[in-house]
Parts: C-alpha cells; sequence; structure tokens
C-alpha cells in the first residue's frame, strides 16, 4: 500500500471532456442524453424525464456533462445534490441512519451515457469528477441509488449499503422502482483503495484528468438557466 501511495502523478487526455452545466443549452444536452439513457432500461419512467427538473437548477445542485472532442455531441450526464440546503431526494423514501443525517451528503442521480463503445469510460470519468466535486466541496459521504444489477458495479468500487436490512426500497424520486441505496466514505478513500488494490486506483488518484473541469457557473449564469426552467415548466404545466 505504501508502494501505491507514493507512486507519482500523471497526466492523461480523454477523447471528451466533463464539465458543469452552465446554460440552457448544455441542460438541454444533458436532459437528452439523460432521457435516451432512461428509455432503454426503464421507459415508462423516462416518459418523466423529456424536459429538465426543478432539481437541476436548485441551489446546493450541479448537473455534469460529458462531451465527445469531436463534434460536442453528449456522451453521459450525471446530476449531484447535496444535503447542504435541503435533505436528498432519496430521504422522501427512507430515513438514513444516524451517521449519515449527522453528516454532509451529495447524491448521485440521473446518470445517463450512451449506448457508444465509449459508454464505459465516460461512465468511469462521471465517477471519478463525482468523487472529486465532493472533495473539493467538503462533503463526508457520497451516496447513489441503483437497481440491480447496476448495483454491482458500486459493490466493485467499495461502496457499502447504508443499512444491509433495507434490500431494495422503491424509491419516489426515481419512479417507485425498488433500488439499493449506498454509500462510501469520502475520507479515507485513497487508503482503501490502495489497500484493496484496486484496478482504477491508479486512474483516480494518480492520474491528472485536466478534462475533468468542476468549475462552478457563475451567479448570473445560473440564475438565468433556472428563469428558462422555470419558465419551460409552467409552459408544459
Amino acid at each position: 500500500m505504501q508502494f501505491a501511495l507514493a507512486s507519482p502523478m500523471v497526466s492523461e487526455r480523454l477523447p471528451f471532456s466533463v464539465r458543469l452545466v452552465r446554460s440552457e443549452a448544455d441542460l438541454r444536452k444533458a436532459v437528452q442524453i439523460r432521457h435516451s439513457a432512461y428509455a432503454r432500461h426503464v421507459p415508462a419512467f423516462a416518459e418523466t424525464l423529456r424536459r429538465p427538473e426543478p432539481h437541476d437548477t436548485m441551489d446546493g445542485a450541479v448537473v455534469l456533462l460529458a462531451e465527445s472532442k469531436l463534434d460536442g455531441a453528449a456522451l453521459g450526464t450525471m446530476r449531484i445534490q447535496t444535503n447542504l440546503l435541503e435533505p436528498l431526494p432519496l430521504e422522501q423514501s427512507i430515513t438514513l441512519p444516524p451517521h449519515l443525517r449527522h453528516g454532509t451528503l451529495a447524491e448521485a442521480t440521473r446518470l445517463g451515457v450512451t449506448e457508444q463503445f465509449q459508454g464505459r469510460a465516460v461512465k468511469t470519468v462521471l465517477f471519478k469528477a463525482f468523487f472529486l466535486y465532493c472533495q473539493q466541496n467538503g462533503i463526508d459521504w457520497m451516496v447513489i441509488t441503483a437497481r440491480t444489477p447496476i448495483d454491482r458495479q458500486y459493490e466493485r468500487l467499495m461502496f457499502k449499503d447504508v443499512d444491509p436490512a433495507l434490500g431494495y426500497v422503491p424509491l419516489a424520486h426515481v419512479g417507485n422502482l425498488p433500488h439499493r441505496i449506498m454509500c462510501f466514505e469520502v475520507a479515507g478513500a485513497e487508503q482503501r483503495w490502495a489497500g484493496a488494490r484496486h484496478p482504477l486506483f491508479d486512474f483516480v488518484y494518480r492520474t491528472r484528468h485536466v478534462d475533468i473541469d468542476l468549475r462552478e457557473p457563475e451567479h448570473t449564469e445560473m440564475a438565468a438557466m433556472s428563469a428558462s426552467v422555470r419558465r419551460m415548466l409552467q409552459m408544459h404545466g
């Protein structure tokens, strides 16, 4: 483990970028890939995701967008919502254990990636961006909800059940579909992955990806995007 922790940083360029949504146009691209990804697996619920949601522009939330460098096409998206200003979406459906309720949390929601060959790589980089965002913003715990068999992917990332007795819980914010609720402690993550000789250790902790840009949108950008989303939602009832 000492050798892994002492290994030098390297830089790597990606064929796509990951950044925070900063405009209505960005958000539309994220919503499009979100809808198409959900439509492949849960088409009925996907019908509710054709337009931006209020949570996309609320304080305490950001939307990640992965884009091809070749043509600017949207390749993936994820929304990150924190409990800094209000409870997490999943708390509509369950009561979290005390060690989570009393910490700072970030929930990854609305994950979607392209069917193209880059899809797996995009998902991995979105996870790294989620982790880096939590590090930069003083988040204690990363929280996710996952259907079977996607939950196995998070097991491989060393996420644990928030409560092993819960099993798969119907969640209001994901169409009442049964999901497993899992968490990952940000503090000590590097040491845990090194100790486990995790195959993604070097990618996450020893590789500098300048194509991940987590700079927050300007206040004026967020205000304009929020106003646009409100108008859009009002138009569609």
